[in-house]
C-alpha cells in the first residue's frame, strides 16, 4: 500500500472518529438534559401531589356510601362470592363437559363456548340492564344481577379449568379404580378430582386475580364498587385526576402482585406441570 493511500486512511478514520465522537456527546447531552428534566418533572410531581383528596376520602374508596356496601369492600365481595358459587358452576359444567354421554356433554359446550366468546362487559348488560327493561315489574337490586353476571362468566371459564385439571390426570388413574370395582362415577369423585383440584388451584388464583379486576366494569351499571368511587370523586373536585388514578392503579397492583406471586409459588410447592 502506497504512503498517500496510508495517509488518506488514516485522514478519513481520525474524520469519522472525530463525528463519531461529537454525535455521541450530542447524544448524551440529549439524554442528560432529558433526565433531568424528567426528574425535575418527578420531584415536582411529588412535591405537587394532592395526598390530602386521598386521605379525605380513603373511608369512602374503601366503605363506599353508609347503608349499603361500596369501595373495596363491594370490590371484595363481588369478586370472592362470584369466584365461590362460579367453582359449583365450573365443576359441574366441567365434569359435563368430560361427560361421554351426549346430553350432558353438548349442553356444556354450548354454554362455555357460547361465554367464552363474548366480552364479560356484554354479559353484565345482558343480565343487569335488560331484565329490568323487559320486566317492569322486577325488583331485584343490581348487586344481585351483578353476581349473576360474574358467576354465569366466571364459571364458563372455570368449567375450562377443571376440564384441563381431569385431563392432566394419566389415564392409567381411571383404569386403575375402575379396576378396583369403583363405578366411573365413584372414580371420579374420590380418585380423579382429588388430584385434579390440587393442579387447579393456580388457574384458580389467577381466575381470582382476573375477577378483581373485572369488578370495575359494574361502573357502567352504576355500582358503587371501587373504581367508581374513583370516577365519582374525580368528577366532583375535577383537580386531581392524575392523584386519583394513581392511586387506582396502587391499589390494585396491591392487590394483584401478592395473589399472582402466590399463584407462582403454589405452582411451584404443587409441582404443577412438572413431571
Amino acid at each position: 500500500m502506497s504512503h498517500a493511500r496510508t495517509k488518506r486512511l488514516t485522514r478519513i478514520t481520525i474524520t469519522s472518529a472525530s463525528i463519531a465522537v461529537v454525535v455521541i456527546l450530542a447524544i448524551l447531552e440529549l439524554a442528560f438534559s432529558s433526565i433531568s428534566d424528567l426528574v425535575r418533572s418527578v420531584i415536582s410531581g411529588i412535591a405537587s401531589f394532592r395526598f390530602d383528596i386521598i386521605i379525605r376520602y380513603f373511608p369512602y374508596f374503601v366503605l363506599g356510601k353508609r347503608g349499603e356496601p361500596g369501595g373495596l369492600v363491594l370490590t371484595f365481595i363481588l369478586a370472592a362470592v362470584s369466584l365461590g358459587i362460579s367453582f359449583i358452576t365450573g365443576l359441574i359444567f366441567g365434569l359435563m363437559r368430560n361427560s361421554r354421554r351426549w346430553w350432558l356433554h353438548y349442553p356444556a359446550i354450548v354454554y362455555i363456548e357460547l361465554i367464552r366468546g363474548m366480552p364479560l362487559i356484554l354479559v353484565i348488560f345482558w343480565f343487569v340492564m335488560l331484565p329490568p327493561a323487559i320486566f317492569a315489574d322486577l325488583q331485584i337490586e343490581r348487586m344481585y344481577l351483578a353476581f349473576l353476571a360474574f358467576i354465569c362468566f366466571t364459571g364458563a371459564y372455570l368449567a375450562e379449568i377443571v376440564r384441563a385439571g381431569i385431563l392432566s390426570v394419566g389415564k392409567g388413574q381411571m383404569e386403575a379404580a375402575r379396576s378396583t370395582g369403583l363405578t366411573h362415577a365413584q372414580a371420579m369423585l374420590y380418585i380423579i378430582l382429588p388430584q385434579a383440584l390440587k393442579n387447579m388451584i393456580p388457574s384458580f388464583v389467577n381466575q381470582f386475580v382476573s375477577l378483581v379486576k373485572d369488578t370495575s366494569l359494574v361502573w357502567f351499571v352504576s355500582l358503587g364498587e371501587f373504581t367508581t368511587t374513583i370516577f365519582q370523586i374525580n368528577n366532583k373536585e375535577l383537580v386531581a385526576p392524575f392523584e386519583l388514578y394513581f392511586f387506582a392503579i396502587l391499589v390494585y397492583f396491591a392487590i394483584c402482585y401478592p395473589l399472582t406471586a402466590s399463584s407462582r409459588w403454589l405452582e411451584r410447592k404443587l409441582g404443577v406441570g412438572q413431571r
